[in-house]
């Protein structure tokens, strides 16, 4: 069971209870803006993309998006994981919070803990990211957890940047 904790922060896997957190967080403007609409517009819509995507790809590789709770009142703020996407050869750090946590390094602290987790704990050598060029708060964001700059790739038929450690 993958569990993660941070000086401020808990990573924990995502279950189908996190349905109403899931449906806010992927309907934020951010979300919609910089990962794509995904349709989902009903709590039971949230459990079925939970079923068939996260908590499918934990299921089979044993890692994919953690729910991150702030410690002290286990608010759901965002989900940070590891994802092996169809169009990279890679596996890749994903993250997303609810725009009323950003500006608070959450989503940075998240995100090193899980790129330390995945390098040290799994064993992986390699870890990239992709990021719309004009989304400016994650690119900061990989920077500061050490990844580099690799340029541009197109991705389904997308132009994106691709960042990467390893």
């Amino acid at each position: 069971m993958i569990h993660l904790t941070t000086d401020r922060l808990t990573l924990r896997p995502l279950t189908l209870g996190d349905a109403a957190f899931l449906l806010e967080l992927v309907n934020e403007p951010g979300w919609l803006r910089y990962i794509g609409d995904r349709g989902i517009s009903s709590e039971a819509g949230a459990r079925l993309y939970l079923r068939n995507g996260p908590l499918a790809m934990v299921e089979r590789l044993g890692y994919g998006l953690l729910a991150v709770e702030r410690i002290g009142d286990s608010t759901p703020i965002g989900i940070c994981g590891l994802l092996q996407c169809n169009t990279l050869p890679d596996v890749d750090i994903g993250f997303a919070f609810l725009a009323r946590h950003g500006g608070q390094g959450y989503a940075t602290e998240a995100a090193a803990a899980v790129l330390g987790w995945g390098m040290q704990t799994l064993g992986l050598r390699r870890i990239v990211a992709i990021v719309a060029p004009e989304n400016e708060r994650s690119i900061r964001l990989l920077q500061k957890i050490g990844m580099l700059d690799e340029g541009m790739i197109e991705l389904e038929e997308e132009m994106l940047r691709l960042f990467g450690v390893g």
